[in-house]
C-alpha cells in the first residue's frame, strides 16, 4: 500500500475505479452465488455466510498484516472504533438487505441499479446534514441540486428500461418438442 502523501496525484482515481468495477459486479456475484447454492430457502444465507468469511480474509487479516509490517501503534481512539464498527454494521446490513430483495423476487439488474442510484444521494444528503457547507444549503450550486435528480433519474430508466431475459430458445430442424 503507497504511503500517504501531500502530493495530489492520480491514484486515489485507480481505486476508486477498482471499487465501482468490484461493487458494480458484486450484486451479480452475490446472485449467482445464491444460486448456486442449490436451496431455495436458505441460499441467501448461505450466499452471506461465505461473504463475511471472505470479508473476513479481506478486512480482517490484510490490514493486521498492513499494520504489523508498518510498524503501527496498536492504540486506537474509541470514537474512531465506534464510528469503524458502525460503518461495518450498515455495510453488512446494507448487503444483507441485498440479497433478501433477491429472495424477495428482486430482479438483481433492478435491486442493484435503485442500490447504485440511490446510495449517492443518501450519501449526499447524509453527508450534508452532518457537516452543513459554509453559507448553509442555500450556498449549493444549481449543479448539485441537478446531479442528484439526474442519479434519480438515471436509477429509475434504468430499472424502467433494462434489458429483458434473451427469448427462449426455437427448436431447430430435426428437435423435436414434447409438449
Amino acid at each position: 500500500m503507497p504511503a500517504e502523501s501531500s502530493q495530489p496525484g492520480s491514484l486515489w482515481l485507480v481505486f476508486v475505479l477498482m471499487t465501482v468495477v468490484t461493487w458494480g459486479v458484486y450484486g451479480v456475484f452475490l446472485h449467482g452465488g445464491q444460486m448456486a447454492m442449490g436451496d431455495p430457502v436458505h441460499g441467501r444465507y448461505k450466499a452471506f455466510l461465505w461473504v463475511g468469511i471472505a470479508y473476513f480474509f479481506i478486512a480482517v487479516l490484510a490490514p493486521v498484516l498492513l499494520l504489523k509490517a508498518g510498524g503501527a501503534a496498536w492504540s486506537m481512539p474509541g470514537r474512531g472504533i465506534a464510528l469503524s464498527l458502525v460503518a461495518g454494521a450498515v455495510g453488512a446490513v446494507g448487503a444483507f438487505g441485498v440479497l433478501l430483495a433477491f429472495g424477495a423476487k428482486g430482479q438483481p439488474a433492478v435491486v442493484m441499479s435503485i442500490v447504485f442510484a440511490g446510495a449517492p444521494i443518501v450519501n449526499a444528503v447524509v453527508a450534508l446534514a452532518l457537516h452543513p457547507p459554509p453559507g448553509g444549503f442555500a450556498a449549493l450550486r444549481p449543479q448539485f441540486y441537478l446531479g442528484i435528480l439526474l442519479a434519480a433519474l438515471g436509477g429509475t430508466l434504468v430499472t424502467l428500461y433494462k434489458p429483458g431475459p434473451a427469448p427462449a430458445a426455437k427448436p431447430g430442424p430435426g428437435i423435436e418438442r414434447s409438449e
